[in-house]
């Protein structure tokens, strides 16, 4: 699970937004995965999900330093779940973050996930039940179910995929005419994957992108050359909790919903 984030854009105001003090005290240091709702914080509801889904072990991948979350998180008792912290050392991307798990996949396929979206249990589910590497792919329908509007699917990954459901492109912020070309029906990305150990390898051999970091899709660009990623898809709802303005809308459809870690 990455949750190395700095939380840039939920430490931005949103005039006219209105939170608890608790949520209001974690926003203001960015810190997305300890919003609290339903008297516990967004990514015990996250973890929840995960195990619903049947995975009985979850690395968090957190930020160097004295660390709110992994602090949080070190202290929590679970009875579903066994919660190992790993450290990314620098903000140098997503496959970087990934990389710092490497000890805790021990040569072993593992599922990637972000600590700000909470994902239903059956789409994570499926990613563990996959016989090899894939992903989800999310359906724009399904997302807008959710708290995620059609603006900022616009900027997710864009999949494309042959007639039996093999990967064969992945296009990170998509321009106007790819999105055109793709249709209303073309499945995202929403950073729920499943991969073997050959990940890291292909992580290792990845420039750093544009902005200067180890981007999670050019990793699988070049893991692709030697290996199947399978897409599945699915029309289900995904919980974004990115800036402000999101807090209100999740909160509202977390209400009455169990934390069992």
């Amino acid at each position: 699970m990455l949750a190395a984030g700095r939380g840039t854009r939920m430490r931005s105001a949103a005039p006219g937004t209105r939170l608890d003090e608790a949520q209001r005290i974690a926003a203001d240091g960015g810190l997305k995965g300890l919003i609290p709702f339903e008297g516990e914080p967004f990514l015990a509801h996250v973890l929840t999900a995960v195990a619903d889904a049947g995975f009985s072990r979850v690395c968090m991948v957190t930020a160097p330093g004295p660390d709110p979350i992994r602090e949080y998180f070190s202290r929590v008792r679970t009875a579903r779940l066994r919660i190992e912290l790993a450290i990314q050392n620098e903000p140098l991307g997503t496959a970087h973050a990934l990389l710092a798990a490497e000890p805790f996949s021990a040569g072993r396929d593992v599922g990637v996930i972000n600590s700000d979206n909470l994902y239903p249990a059956e789409a994570l589910a499926a990613l563990r039940d996959l016989p090899g590497s894939g992903l989800i792919g999310f359906a724009r329908d399904g997302l807008e179910r959710g708290n995620i509007d059609a603006g900022r699917i616009a900027g997710y990954a864009l999949i494309e995929m042959d007639d039996e459901c093999t990967l064969t492109r992945i296009t990170e912020k998509p321009d106007a005419a790819a999105l055109s070309a793709a249709g209303a029906t073309s499945l995202v990305s929403m950073t729920c994957w499943r991969f073997g150990p050959g990940i890291f390898d292909a992580i290792r051999q990845t420039p750093r992108s544009a902005r200067g970091e180890y981007e999670l899709p050019d990793a699988v660009r070049v893991a692709m050359r030697h290996e199947r990623f399978t897409v599945v898809p699915m029309d289900v709802p995904v919980l974004d909790l990115s800036t402000r303005e999101d807090i209100a809308r999740v909160g509202a459809l977390l209400r009455g919903r169990r934390v069992e870690l």
